[in-house]
């Protein structure tokens, strides 16, 4: 292994390809803790500070260790900086011969097939989208990936892309007319082929850890797994080792086959029927259960006559439907794919219902056009750490968010790290940001309990005073979408009667991305937004200089799967507080707080309503695991500290 010090050195080949780096003393240590993982073929359990540069902490020793290594993310978007601009300008700085590929889920590569066929039906929901998969069809002509993120003139979130992309469930494989040309394959082949794969969790999980087709020929070949953004590991592996069933896929299935039997079976009317007879029981199970955006437990639905009689139909018509299916399922690929799927979607709707184990869960979740039964593991550390033990040499978790003060047990546990032999090492860089001269941290006295039915009337009072004085330039984090809603109009009310005007932004009024650039480019506005804006955006600058946090981030205590894993946690004799709910709220508070300070020159406050992190013990282990920065209860000195800042730029207002 090279001297990793080196290439981090101030004239090091870092510093001699990369504008503007810096050498920091925290992320070389972390560099050669990794290093040494990966030499000893040993787990990492990493805890990197906001600025510590932690992706190029791992980067440089994952480069020079010769060896096969998977980087997985958290995101599409880290996914795509990381391939397209960190691991070209380490590997140019390293001069190392190193071959890299990026690989997302099959929903992310534009299918031939279907787009041809959804072409030739010409069934859209609108003329946007008509439009749109004509581009779509002239841009696969030049394009050598197929990634929708590079089709301009389309957006991502466009609902075209579900015509134009296959899933896990429609996918034809190798009988597909267009096998030759899948992109999908091609990624997969070349990942195959080369030395750093790039992926995201949500496919590590959903093509290695269920041994997906493809995917699960990297894992065993790969001397190193490398999670960024680790911290969200435990929720998505508990997602991917349960199952789910829901309406949609239903009526995807329904609608799948009635296109493949006007083409292969137009004669068998019979099959035509049952796709409609599917269609209805599948809606119908939908308006069964009461409410929308709501997670409900079994037993909150299992003795509700009408929930009941609607899976009896929907379990009725399946069976229905398989024997007219698998009578015609010679007659095509297609028509014997979408028997396949109906077999699977009937084995998960029976398995959801009979169910009978200890340590997983059945809940529904029900949107406004759809619902869905799950079912969740209620332990996955076992199931991972098998995976640990069975495959890849070195494993390093990377996160700015992994500890609970110094202590990294409820991870290690959560993943079952603490029952490797021999144990992870672990290791926490804090930030080289000077917190204390940089950032306050605010708590504003007389707050009302949290449960009262004024708080959010309180948040907005005590924010307005601190809105003011940073001229704009704040994100108000909510911990529920009844809250977000309630403080945005709250807001919006005193901002017409007070006539401010800063441009007031809503989570859900545009993408994310959108909202984050018009944030940025109007310099002077407020965000009030949820969980999908505590991580994983980074507004450097004088763009943000507050953060408004209303509660402490513990999870609704009526939702299914924590009432289930609490229940569990207490038959164990344990206390599901101490050793659940607040370690997995410090976690996303750190989460939140670190969207305050990005980078040497940013200077701001951090705003927590919530009286419970000072009146309450266990408040202390919240505050004791932010950073450093100077705290306040006195809503003048804040005050006084924000009109130091600059001014928002005029071409920015």
């Amino acid at each position: 292994m090279n001297d990793i010090a080196a290439h981090f050195a101030d004239e090091g080949s870092l510093a001699r390809v990369i504008p503007g780096f810096r050498a920091r003393p925290q992320q070389v240590e972390m560099a050669e803790a990794i290093a040494r993982a990966i030499k000893g073929n040993r787990a990492l359990v990493a805890e990197a500070g906001t600025g510590t540069g932690k992706t190029f902490a791992y980067l440089v020793p994952a480069l020079l260790s010769g060896g096969k290594v998977i980087i997985s993310t958290g995101t599409k978007t880290l996914q795509d900086q990381l391939f397209h601009r960190d691991l070209p300008a380490v590997r140019k700085a390293l001069k190392v011969p190193v071959r890299v590929a990026l690989l997302k889920g099959r929903q992310n590569y534009a299918c031939h097939y279907h787009i041809e066929r959804s072409m030739s039906e010409g069934r859209f929901l609108n003329r946007e989208d008509a439009v749109q998969i004509r581009t779509i069809s002239k841009w696969l002509l030049t394009t050598m990936t197929g990634d929708k993120a590079e089709c301009a003139g389309v957006p991502e979130d466009s609902t075209v892309w579900m015509a134009a992309t296959s899933t896990r469930d429609n996918c034809l494989g190798q009988e597909c007319p267009s096998a030759k040309e899948c992109f999908v394959m091609a990624a997969r082949r070349t990942a195959q082929e080369s030395d750093v794969v790039v992926v995201n969790h949500h496919l590590f999980f959903a093509d290695v850890m269920l041994r997906d087709e493809g995917m699960g020929e990297l894992l065993p070949a790969c001397n190193t797994v490398i999670f960024d953004e680790a911290h969200q590991l435990p929720e998505t592996a508990s997602m991917f080792f349960g199952d789910s069933a829901s309406t949609g896929q239903l009526l995807d299935l329904a609608r799948d086959t009635r296109t493949e039997a006007l083409i292969a079976a137009r004669d068998f009317a019979p099959l035509q029927d049952a796709t409609r007879s599917l269609e209805k029981a599948a809606r119908d199970l939908r308006l069964a259960i009461p409410g929308e955006n709501a997670r409900l437990g079994y037993e909150q639905v299992a003795d509700k006559l009408d929930f009941t009689n609607a899976l009896d139909v929907v379990e009725k018509e399946l069976e229905h439907y398989l024997t007219l299916a698998e009578s015609q399922a010679e007659r095509s690929e297609g028509l014997e794919k979408c028997w396949q799927r109906g077999t699977e979607m009937h084995r998960r709707v029976t398995n959801w219902r009979r169910l009978n184990q200890p340590d997983t869960i059945r809940w529904v979740e029900v949107f406004s056009q759809s619902a869905s039964l799950n079912t969740t593991p209620l332990r996955v550390g076992e199931i991972f750490r098998k995976q640990i033990e069975g495959n890849a040499k070195s494993w390093i978790f990377a996160s700015a968010t992994l500890a609970v003060g110094k202590n990294f047990a409820h991870y290690n546990a959560e993943l079952g790290l603490d029952a490797l032999d021999p144990p992870p090492e672990t290791g926490m860089w804090g930030s080289p940001f000077d917190y204390a001269e940089q950032a306050v941290l605010y708590a504003p006295p007389n707050m009302p309990d949290p449960n009262s039915l004024d708080y959010a009337d309180a948040v907005v009072e005590a924010a307005l005073p601190i809105i003011r004085a940073a001229q704009g330039r704040t994100f108000v984090l909510c911990t529920s979408l009844r809250a977000m809603k309630t403080i945005h109009e709250g807001l919006e009310s005193h901002f017409h009667r007070q006539a401010l005007d800063f441009p007031l932004l809503l989570q859900g009024q545009a993408s994310r991305s959108e909202l984050l650039e018009r944030f940025r480019m109007l310099g002077n506005a407020v965000l009030v937004a949820s969980q999908s804006f505590w991580e994983g955006v980074d507004v450097p600058g004088d763009a943000l200089s507050v953060v408004i946090i209303d509660k402490l981030p513990f999870a609704p205590p009526d939702d299914p799967v924590l009432k289930a894993r609490v229940s569990w946690i207490e038959k164990q004799g344990r206390n599901p507080f101490m050793d659940y709910q607040l370690p997995r709220a410090v976690i996303s508070m750190k989460q939140g707080a670190g969207r305050l300070i990005r980078s040497e020159r940013d200077r701001g406050v951090l705003m927590v309503c919530d009286p419970r992190m000072l009146s309450k013990p266990y408040g202390k282990r919240v505050w004791q695991s932010l950073p450093a920065m100077r705290r306040s209860r006195v809503e003048a000195e804040v005050v006084a500290f924000l009109e130091t800042l600059p001014a928002p730029a005029a071409s920015e207002i």
